[in-house]
């Protein structure tokens, strides 16, 4: 009986601490310094901008990585370009049509080809990805790096974790319904992303 209740006890010791590894990041940046980058590279014009409006959790597990899932959505009003006319057509009903379809998201939903050296994880991350109110299922090469206690090197006095993710892919906007087929002399159809950005786990 004794040793029942000693692997009873076992077992639930196991299963906290299991519980506990899982921990929920929040992308929702104080600093601001999260971004995305977008580059466009047609013939006669190249187009770059960034949008700093991120937000989203992703729920990830450093001793089980291929476990993570999650959504991280950008604020299509935070879309910037430093041209004023090009930065009021890309918001416009005509491109974006910011004010009709306020986010842009990606939705994690499995990984794999997982692989993690020390703090860093890499995998294709297979999720569904929304933009212009149309979602289409894609699959993103990404590296995630879990930095334990590093909250408050980013974040002064709060205790807690990091995790940083990367990535980089292309996607058309013409899948998108972003004025395809128009202007691809000025405007390329592909559309290359680039991701920098941090999730806080506090505790």
């Amino acid at each position: 009986m004794k040793t029942k209740l000693v692997l009873l006890i076992a077992l639930g010791s196991l299963a906290g601490t299991a519980f506990v590894a899982s921990q929920t990041f929040d992308f929702k940046d104080p600093k601001g310094v999260n971004n995305a980058v977008f580059k466009l590279d047609a013939p006669l014009e190249a187009l770059s901008g960034n949008a700093t409006g991120i937000s989203g959790t992703v729920t990830f597990d450093p001793a089980d990585p291929s476990a993570a899932k999650g959504k991280i959505i950008v604020a299509s009003s935070s879309l910037h370009v430093s041209n004023p006319m090009q930065q009021q057509h890309l918001l416009s009903d005509k491109w974006m049509d910011a004010a009709k379809y306020p986010e842009i998201s990606f939705e994690a939903k499995e990984l794999k080809n997982v692989k993690t050296n020390g703090d860093t994880t890499t995998a294709e991350v297979a999720g569904t990805f929304t933009l212009k109110g149309i979602s289409k299922e894609i699959t993103v090469p990404v590296k995630f790096t879990y930095l334990k206690d590093k909250l408050g090197q980013r974040v002064p006095n709060q205790k807690g974790d990091l995790l940083v993710i990367r990535a980089n892919f292309s996607i058309k906007r013409s899948d998108f319904g972003i004025m395809p087929g128009q202007m691809e002399e000025k405007v390329s159809d592909t559309i290359d992303l680039t991701l920098s950005i941090a999730g806080a786990s506090p505790r």
